[in-house]
C-alpha cells in the first residue's frame, strides 16, 4: 500500500529489500490479474534479476543511488520495452516486439525503477474502454462489471488493485485521468510537451504532439512530482517536447491559490454524486484558506466539436490509415464483419474511421472550432492566472457498466478539451460512493503549473483520504467511504 516514495526510502535503508518489494507486488498481481486482465505480458524474472541486482548496490554501500532503486512499476503496452510486445491493440501487430527503448522507460529505469509488466491498451488508445482483439477487455479494480477506462485501462486497473505503485500512462482525450478516475487512483496529464512521447505507438504528430501527454498513474499524490521531474524534459527527438521549470509542490501556499468551481460544460450533464463530490472539495479548499469562486465557462458546451477540430487539422495521417497499417482500412465492409464477428477491430475503432469520412467534409466548420480553440485555449489560462486552479468533472458519472460509454459516446469531452488546451491536469481520488465505486476531480492550472495542481492533490489527499485499496483483493481494512447517490 506504500508509496514509490516510501519504498524507495526503506530499501534504500535497509528496511526491506528490493527482492522483497518486488516479490509481493508480483505475487499480488497473480492474485488479481485474472479477475482484472490488465497486465497482458510480464517480465516477472527479470524484475527479480533485476530486484536483486539493486540489493547488490545498497549492500556495497554505493552512494549516489538513484532515487527510485528497487522499486517496481507496470508500463502501458504503447510504450517500447526491449523484448516485450507492443501491438498497440491491434491484431496486425499481434507479434511485434521492441526492440528499442521509448524515452520515458529509460527514464524511469534509469532512476532505478523496475517494469514488471505491459498493461492492456484500447485498440489504437482512441477509445475509453481498454479493449482489443489481441488482449482482451480489462475490467474496473472495484467491480469487474464496470470499465476500466481507457487507453491506459490497464495502468488505472492494476495501480487502483494495488498490484504497482505506479505506472506509465499516456493522454491524448483523458486517456491516463479516466482510468485513474474509474480506479480510484492518481494521475498527472503534464502540460503539453513538457514529457517527450518518443518510442510510444501511435505517437501523435504536429501540434498533436502537445497534445499527447505522458505521465504517471499513482497510488499516492506524493509520488506524482518525483515521477514528473523523472520524466519531464526534451529528448532531441520529439519535436513537440520543450524545457519548463517544475515548481515545488511543498512551497505552496494555499491561501495564495484562487480555485475556480466549474461543475459542468453547460451540454452534457454531471451526476449527483460527482457535482456533490466537487461541492465537498470547493468547501474543504476554502476551509483551508484559498480562494473559491463559483463559475461558468461558456466556450466549454463546444469542447467536443473544439477537440475534434484541432486533433483533426493536426494529424497528416488519419485513423483509419493508422488501422489499416498505413492503407485506410474499408470502414463499412469492417463494420458488416463486426456484426457477424469477423472482423479484427473493436467497434469503436470502426465508427471512429467512419465518423472521419463525414468530418472530411465540413472545411469550413472545422475552421471555425480550430479558432474557438484557440480562443478558448486563452481564455482559460488567463482566467485560472499564474496562482489559480480550475476544478472540473472528470466524467459524467462514476465508472459505467462495459459498453453504457457508446450511449452517447462523447462523456469523455470533459477529459479531452483540456489536452488541445495544453494545461497540466491532476485526477484525485476522493473516496467511494455507497456502492463502492470510486469518486475523484480534476484540477487544472495554467501551462507550466504542473506543481499547483499537484500540490492541490497533496491536500485533498489528507482531507479525504485518497486511495481507497478495494475491499474484494484487500479485505475491510481500509479507509471510509464518503456515502452519496449514485447516478449509474
Amino acid at each position: 500500500m506504500a508509496s514509490a516514495t516510501e519504498l524507495a526510502r526503506r530499501i534504500r535503508s535497509g528496511e526491506v529489500t528490493s527482492r522483497a518489494v518486488v516479490r509481493a507486488h508480483i505475487d499480488h498481481i497473480k492474485t488479481v490479474n485474472p479477475t482484472l486482465n490488465a497486465v497482458v505480458e510480464d517480465r516477472f524474472d527479470d524484475a527479480l534479476k533485476e530486484a536483486d541486482a539493486a540489493d547488490e548496490r545498497i549492500a556495497a554501500g554505493e552512494h549516489d543511488l538513484p532515487p527510485l532503486l528497487g522499486v517496481p512499476c507496470t508500463i502501458k503496452e504503447f510504450f517500447a520495452v526491449p523484448g516485450m510486445k507492443q501491438t498497440s491493440g491491434l491484431v496486425s501487430h499481434k507479434n511485434h516486439v521492441a526492440t528499442e527503448e521509448a524515452t520515458t522507460v529509460t527514464r524511469l529505469r534509469s532512476a532505478g525503477a523496475i517494469p514488471m509488466g505491459t498493461t492492456n491498451v484500447s485498440e489504437l488508445g482512441m477509445w475509453m474502454e481498454s479493449s482489443n482483439k489481441v488482449y482482451g477487455r480489462t475490467n474496473n479494480a472495484y467491480d469487474s462489471s464496470r470499465i476500466a477506462g481507457g487507453s491506459s485501462g490497464g495502468e488505472g486497473a492494476i495501480v487502483g488493485a494495488g498490484g504497482s505503485p505506479f505506472g506509465l500512462g499516456s493522454d491524448i482525450g483523458g486517456s491516463i485521468r479516466m482510468p485513474a478516475f474509474f480506479n480510484g487512483v492518481f494521475g498527472h496529464k503534464p502540460t503539453g510537451g513538457m514529457v517527450p512521447g518518443t518510442g510510444q505507438v501511435p505517437l501523435s504528430e504536429n501540434d498533436a504532439l502537445r497534445y499527447l501527454c505522458t505521465g504517471p498513474i499513482a497510488r499516492r499524490a506524493e509520488d506524482l512530482m518525483p515521477l514528473l521531474r523523472i520524466l519531464a524534459g526534451p529528448d532531441g527527438i520529439d519535436s513537440g517536447s520543450r524545457e519548463f521549470e517544475l515548481g515545488d509542490p511543498d512551497s505552496v501556499d494555499l491561501s495564495s491559490v484562487t480555485v475556480l468551481d466549474v461543475r459542468g460544460n453547460g451540454f452534457l450533464r454531471v451526476s449527483s454524486a460527482l457535482k456533490e463530490s466537487q461541492g465537498r472539495v470547493a468547501d474543504a479548499l476554502a476551509a483551508k484558506g484559498a480562494v473559491v469562486r463559483r463559475l461558468r465557462i461558456d466556450a466549454l458546451k463546444r469542447s467536443l466539436e473544439i477537440w475534434s477540430a484541432l486533433m483533426q487539422t493536426a494529424a497528416d495521417t488519419t485513423f483509419s490509415e493508422l488501422l489499416g497499417d498505413g492503407s485506410k482500412i474499408p470502414a463499412g465492409r469492417e463494420l458488416l464483419k463486426w456484426g457477424v464477428g469477423k472482423s479484427d477491430h473493436t467497434f469503436p475503432a470502426i465508427a471512429l474511421a467512419l465518423l472521419e469520412k463525414g468530418v472530411d467534409l465540413m472545411p469550413n466548420r472545422t475552421a471555425r472550432f480550430v479558432k474557438m480553440g484557440h480562443e478558448l485555449r486563452d481564455e482559460l489560462a488567463e482566467t485560472i492566472g499564474p496562482n489559480g486552479v480550475l476544478l472540473y468533472p472528470p466524467y459524467t458519472m462514476v465508472a459505467p457498466r462495459h459498453n453504457v460509454p457508446l450511449f452517447p459516446p462523447i462523456n469523455w469531452i470533459y477529459t479531452a478539451i483540456f489536452n488541445v488546451a495544453e494545461l497540466p491536469v491532476t485526477q484525485v481520488p476522493l473516496g467511494l460512493t455507497e456502492k463502492g465505486l470510486p469518486l475523484g476531480i480534476q484540477v487544472a492550472a495554467a501551462p507550466g503549473n504542473d506543481h499547483l495542481t499537484i500540490a492541490v492533490a497533496q491536500v485533498l489527499e489528507e482531507t479525504f483520504g485518497g486511495w481507497v485499496p478495494p475491499q474484494r483483493f484487500f479485505g475491510s481494512s481500509q479507509p471510509r467511504s464518503v456515502e452519496v447517490r449514485e447516478l449509474a
